[in-house]
Parts: C-alpha cells; sequence; structure tokens
C-alpha cells in the first residue's frame, strides 16, 4: 500500500489575515516562561518601566492639576488630574510593552541567546510569539497596577475603568510587534536614541496631557499616534461612555498588531536562520 504525505493545513477563510507566526507557533508559552524565571531574580527592572507614568500621576494630582483646574472634552469637565489619569496608564502600557521589544530584544539578539533557544524544538515563530505575548504581559501589568493607584487616589471615575486594562494590553501588543520589528534593524546600542525620539512626542502629542480640541484645524493628526488610541479607550473606560467611533480606535490597534508581528516574524526569521 502507498503511503503518500498530507501536505500542512493552510489557512482558509478569516485565518488568512492572520500572521503565519500565530498559526505556526507551538511553545510561545516556552519564551514567556523563560522571561519570567529572568525577571523573578530582577523584579526591580520589571518594575522600573511603571513608576515614569506614576510620577506624572502624581505631580498632575498633587501639584499642577490645582493651576489648571478642570478641561473640557467632549462636552463634559473633568478634573485635570482626572483627565490626564487613563492617558498615563495607557502610557504605562506602552512603556512596559516598547523596554521587553526593543532594548531586551536587542540584547538577546547581541548575545546569541535566540540561537542557542533555536537549538530545541522551539521555533522562530515561537521566538517571535512568545517575546510579543511577555512584553505584552508586562504592559498589562503596569496599566493594572496603575489602575490600583487611580482608585487610591480617586480618579477612578466609572467602574468600567477595568475595561482600561484589555485596552492596554490590545495597545501593548501594537507597541510591541512594531517595537520589536524596528529592533531588528538596529545596528548598535546608540540607535535606541532614537526609541526616545519617538516615544516622548508621542506621550506628549496623543492627546495625553490636553484634550485634541487643542489641535485645532491639526487635530487629524493624533489619529496617526498608536498611542492615542490607547489613550481614547482608557478615556472612555474611565468615563462609562461608550462610543461607536471606539471602534476605530480599536481596529487601528488590532491592524497595528498584526501588521507588526507578521513583520517581526519574517525578519527573526530571517535573522535567525540564516
Amino acid at each position: 500500500m502507498t503511503v503518500t504525505a498530507t501536505p500542512p493545513a493552510r489557512a482558509t477563510g478569516a485565518l488568512r489575515i492572520l500572521p503565519a507566526a500565530l498559526l505556526e507557533a507551538r511553545r510561545p508559552h516556552r519564551m514567556i516562561e523563560r522571561s519570567y524565571v529572568v525577571y523573578a531574580a530582577a523584579w526591580w527592572i520589571f518594575v522600573s518601566g511603571f513608576f515614569e507614568p506614576m510620577f506624572y500621576l502624581l505631580s498632575m494630582d498633587v501639584g499642577l492639576g490645582s493651576l489648571v483646574g478642570q478641561v473640557e472634552d467632549g462636552g463634559q469637565t473633568y478634573d485635570y488630574a482626572e483627565f490626564v489619569a487613563p492617558a498615563l496608564m495607557a502610557v504605562a502600557a506602552m512603556n512596559g510593552a516598547i523596554f521587553d521589544s526593543t532594548i531586551a530584544i536587542f540584547f538577546k539578539l547581541r548575545n546569541d541567546v535566540y540561537d542557542s533557544i533555536l537549538a530545541t524544538p522551539m521555533s522562530s515563530s515561537d521566538i517571535a510569539v512568545g517575546e510579543i505575548g511577555w512584553a505584552v504581559i508586562r504592559g498589562a501589568v503596569y496599566s493594572a497596577s496603575f489602575l490600583v493607584v487611580m482608585v487610591v487616589l480617586g480618579l477612578a471615575g466609572s467602574p468600567w475603568l477595568i475595561m482600561a486594562v484589555p485596552a492596554c494590553a490590545l495597545l501593548g501588543i501594537a507597541f510591541s510587534s512594531i517595537g520589536m520589528a524596528f529592533t531588528t534593524y538596529m545596528r548598535s546600542w546608540a540607535d535606541f536614541d532614537y526609541i526616545m525620539a519617538i516615544t516622548v512626542p508621542l506621550m506628549v502629542f496623543s492627546a495625553t496631557f490636553y484634550p485634541v480640541s487643542s489641535y485645532g484645524d491639526w487635530a487629524w493628526i493624533v489619529n496617526f499616534s498608536p498611542l492615542y488610541h490607547g489613550v481614547a479607550l482608557t478615556r472612555a473606560a474611565n468615563t462609562g461612555v461608550w462610543e461607536w467611533s471606539l471602534l476605530f480606535n480599536i481596529a487601528v490597534l488590532v491592524a497595528l498588531g498584526l501588521v507588526g508581528l507578521r513583520f517581526t516574524s519574517k525578519r527573526i526569521a530571517g535573522l535567525l536562520l540564516t
């Protein structure tokens, strides 16, 4: 009897839009487990990125907020600290995702960590999906911790604020996948100056500290900022006001995450398997 090999199943229908790495990855949880073990021994590195936005929040609540007073956004009036707080939660998620998808990834690429991993049954898809997954987890932990701080400071405007955590996770997927893709092109540690040159303006010009209406005729520019779409979602969660326009913000982050993962998986495979 003749036995013929069955070719691997190809993605059909809606699955065609998914990056191949998502369908091919079999052990990405092992990469997440590895990161957990590493950071368990150096937990202070893990929590470091949380403090910058938290200090911003404290300065808004204790200092600058008393000077600014109230702001109006979308026909509603907020205390300034309450307006800024959910946006800084998105910034905390961005910081966590960016750190683990750039600096940590570059270190592993330069020190042949991934080459050792590929000597095991792990694949390049496992590495890409697992590393992005860990970056998302880190960003989500930051945002959940930030939520607790907001509740303690009395800045939670609605019980719906809990939905800001999955919104931040979605933001983390977008930033970590794009960040990891850019990292594969970096040549030296000096290139990380570009990361700060991008993230700081994003934090300032993503309606984080003032309403979109403050931009005047240039308000449309904020739609090009991935952070802004996360800010819009976390701010809506804090107010408990959900509008259909938020579907656009979700769609942008999902699209960025899928495109970033597709590109990252190809770059990682090209770098490690050649």
